[in-house]
């Protein structure tokens, strides 16, 4: 995909999103320097200041123009003066579902000198990806309520599946194993979720008949977030639905290393994407310098991987890598050793001692 220009739509959101954001365009702006390519960056006030000041979300008119763009980087959204899914709904899922961004994809990678949780367990066993459907299952919003607010209340949330969404979604996976080590896990819950995993299953099988080079299991997601924990060498990619998906993958952010690495991308492969540090805005740590930019930094390279400059990725990886080993001694906001925008000066500074 890559291309002479391209327009990037910046969303830094609430809290430290914005801190975070601006050290990953200085890290954009490094790399695009060395490596020669141009963009264009169109910046939007969407999240919870703006919602607090005008009672707007995501106006059409925004939306309209975020389809004709190239890219997303997205900061954070989320307020502690905005009641909790209104941003995440109106903002975050209205975008995916809008642009058809049907792949949430996120690595877990554990990065040489970052600490896991997990005993005995190094960066040689912790290098997976993680294939999450992002358009459909139960944050649909399918469902309701019946006499709410009674003794009598029933509330109805319903898991949408359609063989399109399942099968697209599974060949993406598929696809992404032919760069990897040709092994692909469906996670599922086949044995009491019976008819949407039936579906996923059935498709999965016949979906794999087509990638003869590619080794396939399943294992219930009870099973695979306790061997994520417990053997996270055995996998390569997991493909799953929206909700299993949203949660193993903040079982992956831990043995990782922690939010302050973890980074990922809603993708529409045909379409405009959009990449994110995985952490929220944590307001507390506004404006003091404290929090770690390195997952939106990890974010902006996924972006650029995305987007076919892959010279620039690799660089802004191995950055991050330097700057692991040798200078930040937590990921842990305020304990790093290092400030916010040091962070950003160090992995740009990586990157420039690279080209020398």
């Amino acid at each position: 995909m890559s291309k002479d220009l391209y327009n990037i739509a910046v969303i830094p959101g609430d809290g430290t999103g914005p801190e975070v954001i601006a050290e990953g365009l200085k890290v954009l702006m490094a790399v695009s320097e060395i490596n020669g390519f141009k963009y264009n960056i169109v910046e939007y006030d969407l999240g919870g200041e703006r919602y607090l000041r005008t009672g707007e979300t995501l106006p059409d008119s925004v939306l309209e123009e975020l389809k004709k763009i190239d890219a997303i980087y997205l900061g954070a959204i989320g307020h502690p003066d905005v009641k909790p899914g209104t941003l995440e709904v109106e903002i975050l899922l209205k975008i995916r579902f809008s642009l058809d961004q049907y792949i949430n994809l996120r690595p877990v990678k554990l990065y040489p000198g970052v600490q896991t949780p997990l005993k005995d367990k190094g960066p040689e066993d912790i290098d997976l990806v993680v294939v999450r459907e992002n358009t459909e299952g139960f944050y649909t919003g399918a469902g309701g309520f019946l006499k709410k607010g009674t003794q009598d209340e029933v509330a109805i949330q319903e898991s949408i599946n359609t063989r399109k969404g399942v099968e697209r979604c599974l060949r993406y996976a598929f696809d992404l194993c032919q760069n990897r080590a040709k092994k692909l896990t469906l996670c599922g819950k086949t044995n009491v979720l019976t008819y949407a995993f039936d579906l996923w299953d059935r498709a999965f099988k016949e979906v794999s008949t087509d990638y003869p080079d590619v080794t396939t299991d399943y294992a219930h997601v009870d099973a695979i977030s306790m061997w994520l924990i417990k053997n996270p060498e055995w996998f390569d990619v997991i493909v799953t639905d929206n909700m299993f998906g949203d949660i193993i993958t903040d079982v992956g952010a831990v043995i990782q290393g922690g939010l302050g690495i973890a980074a990922g991308g809603n993708i529409n492969p045909r379409g405009v994407s959009m990449f994110e540090p995985i952490g929220g805005s944590a307001p507390k740590y506004k404006g003091k310098d404290m929090i770690n930019p390195l997952a939106a930094i990890s974010a902006c390279q996924m972006m650029l991987q995305h987007l076919g400059e892959i010279a620039s990725a690799r660089l802004i990886e191995n950055a991050i890598i330097e700057v692991l080993t040798r200078d930040i001694k937590s990921l842990s906001a305020g304990e790093m050793g290092c400030g916010t925008r040091e962070v950003g000066d160090l992995v740009v500074k990586y990157i420039e001692k690279t080209q020398l």
